[in-house]
């Protein structure tokens, strides 16, 4: 394979709320941190073992939105993106570094409603969008076609 990729899967909860930031022009970014665990037995001690790994997932514009409104600390998402470096100077200019999750595509597995009323009621999975292309938008008309009918 000569090719590369650069994609990332990920199922956890958000550690904090969504943090937005607006620019000139509307466009806008959301940050979030994002907890996923490994649980393992140690073989020796016979003790249950959780490690917690921690992500900075970054959605933009519309998407962010979208986490803003819906999602909240604790909930649970699934983020498929790409990882990305940052290179930044701190207040004594020293070069920092920044690895963070663009997220491309995400489902809401828990919503803020959900997490509130502690059901999964059909009222609120039809108010809540569960699954987002973050960039960009693509809107697809459905098409009803019988089963036997195929479009070619």
């Amino acid at each position: 394979m000569s090719g590369t990729l650069n994609k990332v899967m990920l199922i956890g909860h958000l550690g904090d709320e969504v943090k937005m930031h607006y620019f000139e022009g509307g466009g806008c970014i959301g940050r979030f941190p994002l907890a996923t665990n490994e649980t393992y037995t140690n073989k020796q001690t016979n003790e249950r073992v959780t490690n917690t790994e921690w992500h900075n997932i970054v959605v933009r514009n519309k998407a962010a939105e979208i986490f803003e409104k819906y999602v909240s600390k604790g909930d649970k998402v699934y983020i498929e993106g790409r990882i990305k470096t940052r290179k930044w100077q701190d207040e004594n200019g020293n070069d920092r570094y920044s690895t963070e999750i663009q997220c491309t595509d995400f489902t809401f597995l828990t919503t803020k409603n959900e997490s509130a009323t502690g059901s999964n009621t059909q009222q609120g999975n039809q108010a809540n969008p569960v699954g987002h292309k973050a960039e960009p938008i693509n809107h697809k008309p459905e098409v009803d076609l019988p089963e036997d009918d195929l479009p070619f």
